[in-house]
């Protein structure tokens, strides 16, 4: 009896690191492509030369898909509803990168903000893959972290302080970065079997990371 009840654990705890594999694998190939689709927005949003209140009207259609994909998450449709969303959200930031191109070294901080939220996303990632460590009790901290960060962004669009904004987008880089970990760490340990969800949730993470990178650089390289 004692063999046949370790044999079953054994085989359920197989079956467990096989399904999280599964989400994993399905999470990153879905990323991927979710990342180029939003790439391909933004692209198609700059050369029509949208305007920033366009971009700040797709940012809101965005959040109201990001419901919409967090319900129909758990079927077909839900591949679409991410499409969608990502989509949506690329051609978003396309007149800020405008800006940004158009300053004077402009296309050189657009790259430098890409290659490292690059190098932030893949170094933390592979930390928690080779780590296996549980984050998920960072989560608390970094939900705190973030509703006051947006506070303070509110507040900012009334204030206007410069200073404000670079210590808003040092403390959101922060905080996307610890969500890389918090997020991926669900995924390792099993906190998050939905890979659509785990998909959002790591594209929300680079999405935040790579805007306010942008943004620190500018304001580090005296530009902004």
């Amino acid at each position: 009896m004692q063999d046949q009840s370790v044999y079953t654990s054994q085989g359920a705890n197989l079956d467990s690191v096989l399904s999280t594999n599964k989400v994993l694998k399905n999470t990153y190939m879905l990323l991927g492509m979710t990342l180029l689709a939003s790439a391909a927005a933004a692209g198609v949003s700059m050369a029509a030369g949208l305007s920033h209140g366009a971009g700040l009207v797709l940012t809101l259609v965005g959040f109201g898909l990001l419901f919409v994909v967090n319900r129909m998450a758990d079927s077909s449709k839900g591949l679409l509803a991410i499409f969608a969303f990502t989509g949506v959200m690329g051609a978003a930031i396309g007149p800020m990168l405008n800006y940004y191109l158009a300053m004077p070294g402009g296309p050189a901080l657009v790259m430098q903000a890409l290659g490292g939220t690059a190098l932030v996303f893949f170094g933390l990632s592979a930390y928690a893959l080779t780590t296996r460590k549980d984050f998920s009790y960072m989560g608390g901290f970094l939900m705190v972290g973030l509703l006051v960060a947006v506070v303070a962004m509110i507040a900012n669009i009334f204030l206007h302080i410069p200073a404000l904004s670079l210590t808003i987008s040092a403390a959101v880089v922060m905080i996307m970065s610890g969500l890389i970990l918090f997020d991926t760490s669900r995924i390792i340990n099993g906190g998050e079997t939905n890979y659509i969800r785990a998909t959002v949730a790591l594209y929300l993470d680079i999405y935040n990371l790579f805007i306010h990178l942008l943004h620190l650089l500018t304001a580090l390289g005296g530009d902004d």
